[in-house]
Protein backbone atom coordinates (compact mmCIF):
# COMPACT_ATOMS: atom_id res chain seq x y z
CA UNK A 1 0.00 0.00 0.00
CA UNK A 2 1.35 3.43 -0.92
CA UNK A 3 2.19 5.97 1.77
CA UNK A 4 -0.54 8.27 0.43
CA UNK A 5 -3.16 5.60 0.96
CA UNK A 6 -1.91 4.90 4.46
CA UNK A 7 -2.06 8.60 5.23
CA UNK A 8 -5.63 8.87 3.98
CA UNK A 9 -7.14 6.18 6.21
CA UNK A 10 -8.09 8.64 8.95
CA UNK A 11 -9.36 11.41 6.66
CA UNK A 12 -12.84 12.60 7.55
CA UNK A 13 -15.67 11.74 5.13
CA UNK A 14 -16.19 15.44 4.44
CA UNK A 15 -12.66 15.54 3.02
CA UNK A 16 -13.16 12.91 0.32
CA UNK A 17 -11.02 13.54 -2.73
CA UNK A 18 -12.20 11.95 -5.97
CA UNK A 19 -10.11 11.47 -9.12
CA UNK A 20 -11.98 11.23 -12.45
CA UNK A 21 -10.15 9.57 -15.32
CA UNK A 22 -11.89 10.46 -18.56
CA UNK A 23 -13.41 13.51 -16.91
CA UNK A 24 -13.46 15.55 -20.13
CA UNK A 25 -15.88 13.18 -21.86
CA UNK A 26 -19.66 13.38 -21.56
CA UNK A 27 -20.04 10.63 -18.95
CA UNK A 28 -16.98 11.55 -16.91
CA UNK A 29 -17.77 15.26 -16.84
CA UNK A 30 -21.37 14.55 -15.77
CA UNK A 31 -20.04 12.42 -12.91
CA UNK A 32 -17.60 15.18 -11.95
CA UNK A 33 -20.42 17.76 -12.09
CA UNK A 34 -22.45 15.70 -9.63
CA UNK A 35 -19.50 14.97 -7.33
CA UNK A 36 -18.57 18.66 -7.17
CA UNK A 37 -22.01 19.37 -5.71
CA UNK A 38 -21.80 16.70 -3.00
CA UNK A 39 -21.22 17.86 0.58
CA UNK A 40 -18.95 14.94 1.42
CA UNK A 41 -16.59 15.66 -1.49
CA UNK A 42 -13.82 18.17 -0.92
CA UNK A 43 -11.98 17.92 -4.23
CA UNK A 44 -12.63 16.52 -7.70
CA UNK A 45 -9.56 15.93 -9.83
CA UNK A 46 -10.13 15.69 -13.59
CA UNK A 47 -7.53 13.94 -15.71
CA UNK A 48 -7.09 14.53 -19.43
CA UNK A 49 -4.44 14.81 -22.11
CA UNK A 50 -5.53 18.09 -23.67
CA UNK A 51 -5.52 21.46 -21.94
CA UNK A 52 -8.47 22.67 -24.00
CA UNK A 53 -10.65 19.73 -22.93
CA UNK A 54 -9.72 20.14 -19.28
CA UNK A 55 -10.47 23.85 -19.28
CA UNK A 56 -13.79 23.29 -21.07
CA UNK A 57 -14.88 20.73 -18.47
CA UNK A 58 -13.85 23.00 -15.58
CA UNK A 59 -15.66 26.02 -17.03
CA UNK A 60 -18.83 23.98 -17.52
CA UNK A 61 -18.78 22.34 -14.06
CA UNK A 62 -18.11 25.74 -12.48
CA UNK A 63 -16.93 24.68 -9.02
CA UNK A 64 -13.96 25.66 -6.89
CA UNK A 65 -13.61 21.98 -5.93
CA UNK A 66 -12.26 21.13 -9.39
CA UNK A 67 -8.55 20.43 -9.86
CA UNK A 68 -7.19 19.84 -13.37
CA UNK A 69 -4.45 17.33 -14.17
CA UNK A 70 -2.96 17.19 -17.64
CA UNK A 71 -1.71 13.62 -17.67
CA UNK A 72 -1.23 10.90 -20.28
CA UNK A 73 -2.36 7.60 -18.75
CA UNK A 74 0.35 5.84 -20.76
CA UNK A 75 2.87 7.48 -18.44
CA UNK A 76 2.39 5.06 -15.57
CA UNK A 77 4.67 6.62 -12.99
CA UNK A 78 3.00 10.02 -13.18
CA UNK A 79 -0.48 8.50 -13.17
CA UNK A 80 0.21 6.38 -10.09
CA UNK A 81 1.66 9.38 -8.25
CA UNK A 82 -1.50 11.27 -9.16
CA UNK A 83 -3.68 8.45 -7.83
CA UNK A 84 -1.72 8.49 -4.57
CA UNK A 85 -3.13 11.95 -3.84
CA UNK A 86 -6.78 10.85 -3.93
CA UNK A 87 -9.10 8.74 -1.81
CA UNK A 88 -11.24 7.15 -4.53
CA UNK A 89 -11.35 7.13 -8.32
CA UNK A 90 -13.94 6.93 -11.06
CA UNK A 91 -12.91 5.70 -14.51
CA UNK A 92 -14.96 6.79 -17.55
CA UNK A 93 -12.47 5.75 -20.21
CA UNK A 94 -13.25 5.14 -23.90
CA UNK A 95 -11.96 1.61 -24.47
CA UNK A 96 -10.97 -1.64 -22.84
CA UNK A 97 -7.21 -1.15 -23.20
CA UNK A 98 -7.14 2.07 -21.19
CA UNK A 99 -9.71 0.81 -18.68
CA UNK A 100 -7.69 -2.30 -17.81
CA UNK A 101 -4.48 -0.28 -17.61
CA UNK A 102 -6.15 2.17 -15.21
CA UNK A 103 -7.32 -0.76 -13.09
CA UNK A 104 -3.78 -2.13 -12.86
CA UNK A 105 -2.44 1.27 -11.80
CA UNK A 106 -5.23 1.69 -9.23
CA UNK A 107 -4.32 -1.68 -7.74
CA UNK A 108 -0.66 -0.65 -7.57
CA UNK A 109 -1.68 2.60 -5.87
CA UNK A 110 -4.25 0.88 -3.61
CA UNK A 111 -6.83 3.35 -4.90
CA UNK A 112 -10.45 2.15 -4.56
CA UNK A 113 -12.35 2.97 -7.71
CA UNK A 114 -15.50 2.68 -9.80
CA UNK A 115 -15.41 1.85 -13.52
CA UNK A 116 -18.24 2.48 -16.00
CA UNK A 117 -17.05 0.41 -18.97
CA UNK A 118 -19.43 -2.26 -20.30
CA UNK A 119 -17.12 -5.05 -19.23
CA UNK A 120 -16.68 -7.38 -16.26
CA UNK A 121 -12.92 -7.09 -15.78
CA UNK A 122 -12.80 -10.42 -13.95
CA UNK A 123 -14.00 -12.19 -17.13
CA UNK A 124 -12.75 -10.22 -20.17
CA UNK A 125 -14.72 -10.58 -23.38
CA UNK A 126 -12.68 -12.37 -26.05
CA UNK A 127 -14.35 -10.67 -29.04
CA UNK A 128 -13.06 -7.48 -30.70
CA UNK A 129 -10.55 -6.87 -27.92
CA UNK A 130 -9.98 -3.16 -28.76
CA UNK A 131 -6.25 -3.47 -28.10
CA UNK A 132 -6.58 -5.19 -24.72
CA UNK A 133 -3.15 -6.77 -24.03
CA UNK A 134 -3.42 -10.10 -22.20
CA UNK A 135 -0.09 -11.10 -20.60
CA UNK A 136 1.77 -13.89 -22.36
CA UNK A 137 0.94 -17.33 -21.02
CA UNK A 138 -2.46 -16.28 -19.68
CA UNK A 139 -5.97 -16.75 -21.00
CA UNK A 140 -8.27 -13.72 -20.73
CA UNK A 141 -10.09 -15.36 -17.80
CA UNK A 142 -6.80 -16.06 -16.03
CA UNK A 143 -5.76 -12.44 -16.54
CA UNK A 144 -9.05 -11.15 -15.14
CA UNK A 145 -8.82 -13.46 -12.15
CA UNK A 146 -5.24 -12.35 -11.48
CA UNK A 147 -6.41 -8.72 -11.37
CA UNK A 148 -9.10 -9.67 -8.88
CA UNK A 149 -6.63 -11.50 -6.67
CA UNK A 150 -4.14 -8.60 -6.76
CA UNK A 151 -6.90 -6.17 -5.80
CA UNK A 152 -7.93 -8.38 -2.87
CA UNK A 153 -4.32 -8.60 -1.69
CA UNK A 154 -3.97 -4.81 -1.82
CA UNK A 155 -7.30 -4.25 -0.06
CA UNK A 156 -8.77 -2.47 -3.09
CA UNK A 157 -12.50 -2.25 -3.81
CA UNK A 158 -13.03 -1.95 -7.57
CA UNK A 159 -16.76 -1.56 -8.28
CA UNK A 160 -16.97 -2.76 -11.85
CA UNK A 161 -19.29 -1.65 -14.64
CA UNK A 162 -21.17 0.88 -12.52
CA UNK A 163 -23.11 3.20 -14.79
CA UNK A 164 -26.50 2.62 -16.42
CA UNK A 165 -26.13 -0.80 -18.08
CA UNK A 166 -24.03 -2.23 -16.66
CA UNK A 167 -24.62 -0.56 -13.32
CA UNK A 168 -28.08 0.56 -12.31
CA UNK A 169 -29.60 -2.24 -14.38
CA UNK A 170 -27.43 -4.88 -12.66
CA UNK A 171 -28.40 -3.51 -9.26
CA UNK A 172 -32.07 -3.69 -10.30
CA UNK A 173 -31.80 -7.34 -11.36
CA UNK A 174 -29.98 -8.17 -8.13
CA UNK A 175 -32.72 -6.44 -6.16
CA UNK A 176 -35.42 -8.42 -7.95
CA UNK A 177 -33.65 -11.68 -7.15
CA UNK A 178 -33.23 -10.68 -3.49
CA UNK A 179 -36.97 -9.95 -3.17
CA UNK A 180 -37.91 -13.48 -4.20
CA UNK A 181 -37.47 -16.72 -2.27
CA UNK A 182 -35.99 -18.26 -5.40
CA UNK A 183 -35.41 -16.91 -8.90
CA UNK A 184 -35.39 -18.86 -12.13
CA UNK A 185 -34.85 -16.29 -14.84
CA UNK A 186 -34.25 -12.63 -15.53
CA UNK A 187 -34.32 -10.32 -18.54
CA UNK A 188 -32.83 -6.83 -18.59
CA UNK A 189 -34.16 -4.44 -21.24
CA UNK A 190 -32.20 -1.19 -21.27
CA UNK A 191 -31.18 1.46 -23.73
CA UNK A 192 -30.52 5.07 -24.56
CA UNK A 193 -32.79 6.33 -27.33
CA UNK A 194 -33.59 9.73 -28.82
CA UNK A 195 -36.86 11.33 -27.89
CA UNK A 196 -39.69 10.14 -30.13
CA UNK A 197 -39.71 13.48 -31.94
CA UNK A 198 -35.93 13.43 -32.47
CA UNK A 199 -35.94 9.83 -33.72
CA UNK A 200 -37.94 10.85 -36.78
CA UNK A 201 -35.15 13.25 -37.84
CA UNK A 202 -32.28 10.75 -38.02
CA UNK A 203 -31.28 7.56 -39.87
CA UNK A 204 -31.96 4.34 -37.99
CA UNK A 205 -34.28 6.29 -35.65
CA UNK A 206 -31.24 6.81 -33.44
CA UNK A 207 -28.92 9.50 -32.13
CA UNK A 208 -25.48 8.98 -30.64
CA UNK A 209 -25.49 9.27 -26.85
CA UNK A 210 -22.10 7.60 -26.28
CA UNK A 211 -19.34 5.96 -28.35
CA UNK A 212 -20.98 4.98 -31.65
CA UNK A 213 -18.13 2.63 -32.48
CA UNK A 214 -18.72 0.75 -29.23
CA UNK A 215 -22.45 0.56 -29.98
CA UNK A 216 -21.69 -1.08 -33.32
CA UNK A 217 -19.31 -3.51 -31.63
CA UNK A 218 -22.23 -4.71 -29.51
CA UNK A 219 -24.26 -5.33 -32.67
CA UNK A 220 -21.53 -7.55 -34.16
CA UNK A 221 -19.99 -9.77 -31.46
CA UNK A 222 -21.44 -13.02 -30.18
CA UNK A 223 -23.15 -12.64 -26.82
CA UNK A 224 -22.88 -14.75 -23.67
CA UNK A 225 -26.24 -15.57 -22.07
CA UNK A 226 -27.61 -18.11 -19.62
CA UNK A 227 -29.79 -20.78 -21.20
CA UNK A 228 -30.87 -23.87 -19.30
CA UNK A 229 -28.46 -22.96 -16.51
CA UNK A 230 -25.45 -22.92 -18.84
CA UNK A 231 -23.44 -20.05 -20.31
CA UNK A 232 -23.66 -20.21 -24.10
CA UNK A 233 -22.95 -17.78 -26.94
CA UNK A 234 -25.75 -16.55 -29.19
CA UNK A 235 -25.93 -14.34 -32.26
CA UNK A 236 -25.99 -10.59 -31.52
CA UNK A 237 -29.41 -8.91 -31.85
CA UNK A 238 -31.17 -12.27 -31.58
CA UNK A 239 -34.19 -13.13 -29.38
CA UNK A 240 -35.94 -9.93 -30.41
CA UNK A 241 -39.12 -8.89 -28.73
CA UNK A 242 -41.65 -6.13 -29.10
CA UNK A 243 -43.05 -4.73 -25.88
CA UNK A 244 -45.02 -1.77 -24.59
CA UNK A 245 -43.39 0.39 -21.96
CA UNK A 246 -46.24 1.26 -19.61
CA UNK A 247 -45.09 3.28 -16.59
CA UNK A 248 -44.57 6.89 -15.50
CA UNK A 249 -47.51 7.93 -17.66
CA UNK A 250 -45.81 6.63 -20.81
CA UNK A 251 -47.25 4.09 -23.23
CA UNK A 252 -44.67 3.48 -25.94
CA UNK A 253 -44.11 0.57 -28.33
CA UNK A 254 -40.44 -0.42 -28.29
CA UNK A 255 -38.18 -3.27 -29.40
CA UNK A 256 -35.33 -5.09 -27.65
CA UNK A 257 -32.64 -7.52 -28.80
CA UNK A 258 -29.81 -9.40 -27.10
CA UNK A 259 -26.51 -7.53 -26.66
CA UNK A 260 -23.48 -8.00 -24.34
CA UNK A 261 -24.20 -5.27 -21.79
CA UNK A 262 -24.26 -6.83 -18.28
CA UNK A 263 -21.82 -9.77 -18.26
CA UNK A 264 -21.12 -10.00 -14.52
CA UNK A 265 -24.55 -11.50 -13.79
CA UNK A 266 -23.63 -14.61 -15.77
CA UNK A 267 -21.12 -15.40 -13.03
CA UNK A 268 -22.44 -13.78 -9.87
CA UNK A 269 -25.95 -15.18 -10.43
CA UNK A 270 -24.99 -18.22 -12.43
CA UNK A 271 -27.63 -20.31 -10.65
CA UNK A 272 -30.31 -18.66 -12.80
CA UNK A 273 -31.72 -20.91 -15.50
CA UNK A 274 -32.11 -17.99 -17.91
CA UNK A 275 -30.57 -14.53 -18.21
CA UNK A 276 -29.91 -12.09 -21.01
CA UNK A 277 -29.49 -8.37 -21.44
CA UNK A 278 -31.30 -6.70 -24.32
CA UNK A 279 -30.81 -3.27 -25.84
CA UNK A 280 -33.94 -1.14 -26.28
CA UNK A 281 -34.55 0.81 -29.49
CA UNK A 282 -37.43 2.43 -31.35
CA UNK A 283 -39.18 0.09 -33.82
CA UNK A 284 -37.35 -0.13 -37.15
CA UNK A 285 -33.83 0.39 -35.81
CA UNK A 286 -32.78 -3.25 -35.75
CA UNK A 287 -34.16 -3.84 -39.23
CA UNK A 288 -31.87 -1.10 -40.52
CA UNK A 289 -28.92 -2.64 -38.71
CA UNK A 290 -29.74 -6.01 -40.33
CA UNK A 291 -29.35 -4.46 -43.79
CA UNK A 292 -26.03 -2.84 -42.87
CA UNK A 293 -24.67 -6.11 -41.49
CA UNK A 294 -25.78 -8.10 -44.54
CA UNK A 295 -24.05 -5.58 -46.81
CA UNK A 296 -20.79 -5.86 -44.85
CA UNK A 297 -20.77 -2.21 -43.84
CA UNK A 298 -20.18 -3.05 -40.17
CA UNK A 299 -17.24 -5.43 -40.79
CA UNK A 300 -13.75 -4.73 -39.49
CA UNK A 301 -11.86 -6.72 -42.12
CA UNK A 302 -10.17 -4.13 -44.40
CA UNK A 303 -11.29 -3.89 -47.99
CA UNK A 304 -9.57 -2.08 -50.86
CA UNK A 305 -11.15 1.14 -52.10
CA UNK A 306 -9.43 3.30 -54.73
CA UNK A 307 -6.05 1.86 -53.84
CA UNK A 308 -6.50 2.25 -50.08
CA UNK A 309 -7.29 -0.41 -47.48
CA UNK A 310 -10.20 0.74 -45.33
CA UNK A 311 -12.30 -0.93 -42.66
CA UNK A 312 -15.98 -0.72 -43.65
CA UNK A 313 -17.12 0.04 -40.10
CA UNK A 314 -14.69 2.96 -39.76
CA UNK A 315 -15.95 4.35 -43.08
CA UNK A 316 -19.56 3.88 -42.02
CA UNK A 317 -19.00 5.69 -38.71
CA UNK A 318 -17.26 8.60 -40.47
CA UNK A 319 -20.14 9.04 -42.95
CA UNK A 320 -23.19 8.26 -40.81
CA UNK A 321 -21.93 9.31 -37.36
CA UNK A 322 -22.39 13.05 -38.03
CA UNK A 323 -25.97 12.42 -39.19
CA UNK A 324 -26.74 10.80 -35.84
CA UNK A 325 -25.64 13.73 -33.71
CA UNK A 326 -28.54 15.40 -31.89
CA UNK A 327 -29.77 18.60 -33.49
CA UNK A 328 -30.23 21.73 -31.35
CA UNK A 329 -33.14 21.27 -28.99
CA UNK A 330 -33.29 17.47 -29.37
CA UNK A 331 -33.24 15.31 -26.27
CA UNK A 332 -32.76 11.69 -25.38
CA UNK A 333 -34.28 9.15 -22.98
CA UNK A 334 -32.89 6.31 -20.89
CA UNK A 335 -35.29 3.36 -20.73
CA UNK A 336 -35.22 0.33 -18.45
CA UNK A 337 -37.74 -2.50 -18.13
CA UNK A 338 -36.21 -5.38 -16.16
CA UNK A 339 -38.01 -8.55 -15.13
CA UNK A 340 -37.09 -11.29 -12.65
CA UNK A 341 -39.26 -14.45 -12.46
CA UNK A 342 -39.38 -16.88 -9.54
CA UNK A 343 -41.24 -17.92 -6.42
CA UNK A 344 -42.21 -15.99 -3.29
CA UNK A 345 -44.27 -17.43 -0.44
CA UNK A 346 -44.92 -20.58 -2.45
CA UNK A 347 -46.47 -18.62 -5.35
CA UNK A 348 -45.17 -17.79 -8.81
CA UNK A 349 -43.98 -14.20 -8.72
CA UNK A 350 -42.24 -11.58 -10.81
CA UNK A 351 -40.43 -8.38 -9.99
CA UNK A 352 -40.40 -5.57 -12.56
CA UNK A 353 -38.32 -2.40 -12.50
CA UNK A 354 -39.13 0.50 -14.81
CA UNK A 355 -37.17 3.66 -15.60
CA UNK A 356 -37.90 6.48 -18.04
CA UNK A 357 -35.45 9.35 -17.54
CA UNK A 358 -34.91 12.40 -19.70
CA UNK A 359 -32.03 14.90 -19.73
CA UNK A 360 -31.09 17.44 -17.09
CA UNK A 361 -31.95 20.35 -19.35
CA UNK A 362 -31.00 23.04 -16.85
CA UNK A 363 -27.41 21.83 -16.72
CA UNK A 364 -27.26 20.71 -20.34
CA UNK A 365 -26.69 17.05 -19.42
CA UNK A 366 -28.13 14.38 -21.71
CA UNK A 367 -30.23 11.57 -20.29
CA UNK A 368 -27.47 9.03 -20.98
CA UNK A 369 -24.81 11.18 -19.32
CA UNK A 370 -27.12 11.87 -16.39
CA UNK A 371 -28.17 8.30 -15.69
CA UNK A 372 -24.73 6.81 -16.32
CA UNK A 373 -22.62 9.57 -14.76
CA UNK A 374 -24.82 10.21 -11.74
CA UNK A 375 -25.20 6.47 -11.01
CA UNK A 376 -21.43 6.16 -11.07
CA UNK A 377 -20.97 9.27 -8.91
CA UNK A 378 -23.36 8.04 -6.21
CA UNK A 379 -21.63 4.66 -6.14
CA UNK A 380 -18.20 6.30 -6.01
CA UNK A 381 -19.13 8.14 -2.84
CA UNK A 382 -20.30 4.84 -1.31
CA UNK A 383 -16.92 3.32 -2.15
CA UNK A 384 -15.13 6.38 -0.81
CA UNK A 385 -17.03 6.15 2.47
CA UNK A 386 -16.06 2.44 2.66
CA UNK A 387 -19.73 1.44 2.79
CA UNK A 388 -19.05 -1.28 0.23
CA UNK A 389 -16.93 -3.74 2.16
CA UNK A 390 -16.06 -6.31 -0.52
CA UNK A 391 -12.51 -6.26 -1.90
CA UNK A 392 -11.32 -7.10 -5.37
CA UNK A 393 -13.34 -6.72 -8.57
CA UNK A 394 -16.90 -6.29 -7.28
CA UNK A 395 -19.96 -6.50 -9.54
CA UNK A 396 -22.70 -3.84 -9.05
CA UNK A 397 -25.28 -6.44 -7.98
CA UNK A 398 -22.93 -7.59 -5.19
CA UNK A 399 -21.76 -4.18 -4.03
CA UNK A 400 -25.10 -2.35 -3.83
CA UNK A 401 -27.85 -4.37 -2.19
CA UNK A 402 -29.93 -4.37 1.00
CA UNK A 403 -29.81 -1.04 2.85
CA UNK A 404 -27.28 0.33 0.35
CA UNK A 405 -29.77 -0.31 -2.45
CA UNK A 406 -32.39 1.75 -0.63
CA UNK A 407 -29.98 4.66 -0.17
CA UNK A 408 -28.71 4.39 -3.73
CA UNK A 409 -32.25 4.60 -5.15
CA UNK A 410 -33.05 7.54 -2.87
CA UNK A 411 -29.96 9.39 -4.14
CA UNK A 412 -30.93 8.74 -7.77
CA UNK A 413 -34.48 9.89 -7.13
CA UNK A 414 -33.17 13.23 -5.86
CA UNK A 415 -31.41 13.60 -9.21
CA UNK A 416 -34.54 13.00 -11.27
CA UNK A 417 -33.78 9.32 -11.89
CA UNK A 418 -36.79 7.42 -10.55
CA UNK A 419 -37.02 3.61 -10.55
CA UNK A 420 -40.46 2.02 -10.18
CA UNK A 421 -40.54 -1.39 -8.48
CA UNK A 422 -43.51 -3.78 -8.83
CA UNK A 423 -43.99 -7.26 -7.36
CA UNK A 424 -46.72 -9.38 -8.98
CA UNK A 425 -48.05 -12.86 -8.18
CA UNK A 426 -49.52 -15.63 -10.27
CA UNK A 427 -47.72 -14.57 -13.43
Amino acid sequence: MSSRRRGSVDRRVSEMRVLVLGGTGRIGSAAAWDLARAEDVEEVGIVGKREEGLKGAADWIDSDKIRLHRQDLAEEGGTIRLMDGYDVGIFALPDRRTSYRALEMAIDSSLPAVDVLEEYHRRPDVHETEGLPVPAGMTPDEYGESLHERAVENGVTFLDGMGFAPGLSNVSIGRGIDLLDSAGGATARVGGIPSKEAAANHPLRYTVTWSFGHVLREYMIDVRVLRGGRIIEVTPLSDREKFVFDAFGKTEALEAAVTPGMPSLLYTRGYLAEFSEKTVRWPGHFGGIDVLRECGLLDLEPTEFQGEAIRPRDFFVSVVGPKLRPLPGEGDVCVMYNTVLGVKGGKAARVDHHLWAGPNEGAGISAMAKVTGFSAAVATRMVGRKEIKEKGIVAPEDGIRGHLYERYIEELNRRGIAVQETVSFGV
